[in-house]
This record gives C-alpha cells, structure tokens and sequence, in this order.
C-alpha cells in the first residue's frame, strides 16, 4: 500500500513541473517539444532560444533532484529497504509507474488528445512526440528504468550498512 502512494507522489512530482510550465502559457514549455516546434515557436518570436535553455535547464534540474530524493528518501527512509534487491524492485516500480504515466498520460493523453499542449501557429507540425521520439522515450521507460534502479541501489548499498 505504501508503495503505491509512493508511486502516486512520484508521478504528482513529474506532473506538477508540467503544469506549472504551460500555466502562463504553453511557449514557455517550448523545451519539451522537438526540434522543429521550438525553431517555429523562436521564428514567431513567443520565446527566444536563450529562454528554451534556461526553461529546460530549470525543469530537468528541479524535477530529476526532487524525483531521485523522494524515490530514495521513499525506498530507504520510509520503506527501511536495505540491501540490493529489495531496494532495487522498489525503486524500479517507482521508476515504472512514473514512466508508464510519463507515456500514458502525459503523452499519449494531454499531449496527443488535447488541446492544452497545442502551440498556435505550429498545428501542422502534429503529433508533436514523432514516432521515434516515441520509441527512444519507451526504450528509455523499459530499459532505462532497470538500470537506473540498478545504479541507485548498488549506490546505496555502498553508502548504507
């Protein structure tokens, strides 16, 4: 049960950043988009390439450091995990529920079936997450995870008794 709230923060803590980088406007989530949008959007003059940066510098930065301190704080401060594997399969169902939200409802969903992600004036370049910027982000979700958790847990176990 534990482990389920867990997986709920983690993905309240992916979606929280999302939010409250469309909330003044969608431009200002330019970083998130493929090359192309971000080249239009710039060309329009909505955001300048000097802003895209900071914005993304700003969001992986706070998201990533909150993400990996909860999921740690979760799996060995909450939990009491010790070890490798115990810690490593929880910290992978985190990272899987995070990432399966990530593809489900953030992509597919929000992004792809409503209008709350749409960039005026860059309609044509839809779907805004193109095939294979669709399979990189599964791989990333189905073989990343499991590595990152890997990587996490071999860490901690090193730091921990």
């Amino acid at each position: 049960m534990v482990l389920i709230l867990e997986c709920l923060v983690v993905c309240f803590i992916l979606l929280l950043p999302c939010v409250i980088s469309i909330a003044n406007g969608i431009h200002n989530a330019t970083f998130l988009f493929e090359q192309e949008v971000q080249d239009r959007v710039v060309k329009m003059g909505l955001i300048t390439r000097a802003q895209i940066n900071r914005n993304q510098k700003i969001f992986k930065i706070s998201t990533m450091t909150v993400m990996i301190a909860f999921v740690l704080w979760a799996v060995y401060g909450i939990n009491g995990s010790r070890g490798f594997w115990q810690p490593f399969w929880e910290v992978y169902a985190i990272a899987m529920a995070e990432g399966l939200f990530d593809r489900f409802f953030i992509d597919w969903y929000w992004v792809g079936h409503t209008k709350a992600w749409t960039i005026p004036g860059t309609e044509d370049l839809k779907p805004y997450i193109p095939k294979k910027t669709l399979i990189v982000k599964w791989l990333i979700v189905i073989v990343g995870n499991p590595i990152i958790a890997a990587v996490l847990s071999g860490i901690m176990l090193l730091i921990l008794p």
